[in-house]
Parts: C-alpha cells; sequence; structure tokens
C-alpha cells in the first residue's frame, strides 16, 4: 500500500509518502504557520523524492485534530480534494495519537498535550501497546488544572509529549509529583510517518464530503453566535455547510 501522509493541525508542518511500512519520503518543518503556501511544494517534493506518482497512492492520510483551526482547515481540506479527484481512500488519524507515537516504550502511558490558550489544553491519554497509541482517556479540550486532577488516579508514570509541554510543566508537576515524566525534547514534533503507519490499518472514512476536522471546542464564531442566539440549535457551522 502507498499513502501519503498529512499534519498541518499546528504550528509544526511534516508530510510523507509510506509504501507499507517502508518510508520512501518525509519532511517536518517547523517555522511557522504559513501552511497554506508551504503545504503543496512539500507535498510535491516529498512525491518526486519518493518517485511516486498522484496514481500510484492508495490513500491519503490526514491529522484530523485537535489543533489549529486554520492548520487544521488547510490539510483536512487538501487531503479531501487530494482523496475525491484521484479517487483514493481517506483516513483521519487524531493529531494527538500521531504525537503519542514518538513514544515506543511498551506499555508506556502518555499524555500529549498542545496548547489551547488560557490554561487550557487538548490532550487525552495513551498507552503504548505492540508499538501503538492506544486510547485511555479521549482527547478533549480541558483546563490544565482539571487534567492534573484526572490523571492523578493513574499510580504510575505519565510521559507528557509536545512543545507547548514546558509552559504547564509547573502546574502538572505540582498535580502530579510522582508521575510527571518530560519526554525528550526532539521527539515534541509531530512525524507524518507516525501518522502515516497509524492510518494504514484504520478504515477510510466513508463519505469524503462529510468528512470534518476534529476542533474539540467551537471557533470564536460560532461562540458569538450561540451567545446571540441562545434559543438556536448548537449543531457545529462547519457540517452544516
Amino acid at each position: 500500500m502507498k499513502l501519503l501522509a498529512i499534519d498541518t493541525s499546528n504550528r509544526p508542518l511534516s508530510v510523507a509518502v509510506l509504501e507499507d511500512t517502508r518510508i520512501l519520503a518525509t519532511t517536518t518543518t517547523n517555522v511557522g504557520r504559513n501552511h497554506s503556501s508551504t503545504l503543496l511544494p512539500i507535498i510535491e517534493q516529498a512525491m518526486a523524492q519518493a518517485q511516486v506518482v498522484p496514481n500510484d497512492l492508495d490513500r491519503i492520510v490526514v491529522a484530523a485534530g485537535p489543533g489549529s483551526y486554520t492548520g487544521l482547515r488547510i490539510g483536512v481540506t487538501t487531503a479531501k480534494t487530494l482523496a475525491f479527484t484521484l479517487n483514493k481512500a481517506l483516513v483521519g488519524v487524531s493529531s494527538l495519537a500521531v504525537l503519542a507515537g514518538n513514544i515506543v516504550t511498551e506499555g508506556q502511558l502518555v499524555a500529549p498535550l498542545f496548547d489551547a490558550r488560557r490554561d487550557n489544553i487538548f490532550t487525552g491519554l495513551y498507552r503504548i501497546e505492540h508499538h501503538q497509541p492506544v486510547t485511555v482517556i479521549a482527547d478533549q479540550h480541558i483546563s490544565v488544572a482539571e487534567w492534573g486532577q484526572q490523571l492523578v488516579s493513574y499510580n504510575e508514570p505519565i510521559t507528557f509529549i509536545g512543545s507547548d509541554v514546558d509552559q504547564y510543566t509547573s502546574i502538572l508537576q505540582t498535580a502530579l509529583p510522582n508521575q510527571f515524566v518530560r519526554a525528550a525534547p526532539q521527539l515534541d514534533l509531530p512525524q507524518a510517518a507516525v501518522l502515516g503507519l497509524l492510518g494504514q490499518t484504520m478504515t477510510p472514512v466513508a463519505e469524503i464530503h462529510n468528512f470534518v476536522p476534529n476542533y474539540l471546542r467551537l471557533t470564536q464564531a460560532e461562540r458569538e453566535w450561540q451567545a446571540k442566539h441562545p434559543e438556536k440549535e448548537h449543531a457545529p457551522y462547519v457540517e452544516k455547510i
């Protein structure tokens, strides 16, 4: 199976081309959120390096969130467009699971996190089983203080991973003095190669056009609209269009 993996869900941008478990090409950058102008050239470069043409692909795998609203829209829209126009399978993978997949210690509990501002984070809890991150607590948008309280009941070390961990280290160490473990900083960037490996065995989405990112919270526009129209139903706007 040949696949293209795309992750633009946060500041880093990562693209990889795989054939089964073999990585044919991979690029990860952390320059800044200019994904709209750099994603397609990087995809083109990766495909050329891998000596793979678009019709050779069997599926497109994309990091589906949570993360940056803009980053997610760019990645998911690109993946949907490629999957539809090429008539290829589309697979969405949790952006947090991709980050957790950088940890390879069997049985380890892993808490990947992204900053969500105002002392809130996007996070989840995973256990590494057979080299795969398996969900223990589902991805969520939560205050970092509440997250620490949730994890106290797990009486074992928990590895925290992500470039945003350091700004919350003091809170987490206070809440989890005997459990907090900081992953090596070189593991903090999500890798599209890991995304591709996770997406190989997942079931493709049934309807490409209906696939939307997993934002885990409302956009600012949706929050403002709901504040002005509390009597209206609250289905996410993005799903309506």
